[in-house]
């Protein structure tokens, strides 16, 4: 039976919704203590699903299409994914260092359950949030992290879940000031908060919002923010509020149509090699330049920037626009696509079975979890680039998740399709096996 009105179900679903629009109250959102603070993100999952959902229909209803590629939003799901990954092993770094300060530094202490407490920390953490969100733009080693989030040439909803492995361990140091003062547990709210508020403005289906495009971050802002129209780059950088932008000359209203990626696109699907190529590239780079203080611009200075160019590089070397941009597409058999969406199906019900049992196993089984997952997600992205190599990991992967799942160290969320599983990956690898053997086969016969 379902809840009743009023049930405390029937709350913890509705706050749980509004969290997603910053829409709680300091009443109904303050705690004493971290422990008491719940995980709105983890929470949210069904919440993202059902938006996602929701805005394919209303652009379906707009436009008469679907929006999106297969591709794409599995890429943007997988590296969602993997940038939750390391928080299944460790808390997050955020939490660990603030809440050091606090321990140690702090100077007054304000009262965790006081509206002015709580309205402070929006201000400040979104504040934090600028400050770094701009740096990550203008020093080119926080760039190589945060240009994964820029990397899709689609917007919507999957995008907002396209996130960093690595930013984290570079934003916490912007959130450390606000230690001084304010409560861990008002804090691990508002850090949670400005993230999910953040979901929702990546999307087309919604253009203007009348006079609230003054105060917050909407849409039509943030649509500006992933352009790579030269009249977009290195603008609107907040988080809920975009107030900074416009306190500190970074605003820019969206004009023309945008175009969405970077503006030297990465082109793969691969979550790994988005996640590191633009490392290599500062890596190789590094070496390339000649001269100390310029090494050290490389890694400093702006992403656009060489010898003899300003500390962000030169405008008018920002590629242009033309109209004709074609998003990196590579022609897959319609199979390849509909495996990786099934397979990745898979995949998110083992990740969120994880997040569920996590406390209750072994290290070394949850370590055996997050390496099949990351192995899957890449093996996805090669398959959806019809990589050669992409049959030979299928072959292996499967191979691994039958003899894991024997074993017992693999569990899905619903019991009833443990058998299906099994039978699904084993006809995959037999299924791959084949696939292999006409290429080989087919490669003798051209040179005979």
């Amino acid at each position: 039976m379902g809840a009743e009105a009023g049930s405390p179900r029937d709350t913890a679903l509705g706050q749980q919704l509004r969290a997603l629009f910053y829409a709680l109250l300091p009443g109904e959102s303050s705690f004493r203590t971290v422990e008491e603070v719940p995980n709105y993100v983890d929470k949210s999952i069904p919440f993202f699903i059902t938006f996602i959902g929701l805005e394919f229909a209303v652009s379906w209803i707009q436009k008469r299409k679907l929006l999106g590629r297969i591709n794409d939003g599995i890429t943007s799901l997988s590296l969602g994914i993997l940038s939750r990954l390391p928080d299944v092993l460790f808390r997050s770094i955020d939490l660990i260092s603030y809440i050091y300060v606090w321990n140690n530094y702090r100077l007054l202490e304000l009262p965790w359950d006081s509206p002015w407490t709580w309205y402070l920390t929006l201000l400040g953490v979104d504040f934090a949030y600028y400050c770094f969100h701009r740096i990550s733009h203008e020093v080119n080693i926080l760039w190589a992290a945060h240009q994964v989030h820029h990397s899709s040439e689609d917007y919507n909803l999957f995008t907002a879940l396209r996130q960093s492995v690595l930013q984290k361990y570079t934003s916490w140091m912007f959130n450390l000031p606000m230690a001084l003062f304010i409560p861990p547990s008002v804090f691990a709210v508002h850090l949670q908060f400005n993230l999910l508020y953040q979901f929702w403005i990546h999307t087309e289906v919604i253009t203007k919002l009348g006079p609230l495009e003054w105060i917050l971050n909407t849409p039509s802002h943030h649509r500006v923010h992933h352009g790579r129209n030269p009249y977009c780059i290195d603008k609107n950088y907040g988080g809920t509020l975009i107030i900074w932008d416009r306190i500190f000359g970074t605003f820019e209203a969206e004009d023309e149509k945008v175009v969405y990626g970077l503006t030297h696109p990465v082109n793969s699907f691969d979550p790994i090699m988005l996640q590191l190529r633009p490392l290599a590239h500062i890596w190789n780079t590094f070496w390339a330049t000649p001269g100390f203080c310029n090494k050290l611009s490389v890694i400093f200075k702006g992403p656009g920037w060489g010898p003899g160019k300003p500390r962000l590089g030169l405008p008018e070397e920002i590629p242009v626009i033309t109209g004709k941009e074609v998003p990196f597409n590579p022609p897959v058999p319609a199979y390849c696509n509909c495996y990786a969406l099934v397979h990745f199906a898979i995949i998110v019900d083992l990740y969120t079975e994880l997040l569920a049992s996590v406390s209750m196993l072994s290290q070394g089984t949850v370590l055996l979890r997050i390496g099949f997952i990351i192995l899957s997600l890449s093996s996805f992205g090669l398959l959806m680039e019809n990589k050669s190599k992409a049959g030979i990991l299928e072959i292996i992967r499967c191979s691994v998740f039958i003899g894991v799942y024997k074993l017992g160290y693999f569990r899905s969320q619903f019991s009833v399709l443990g058998y299906a599983y099994e039978v699904l990956f084993s006809f995959c690898a037999a299924f791959w096996g084949i696939q292999i053997m006409k290429r080989i086969t087919s490669f003798k016969d051209k040179h005979h």
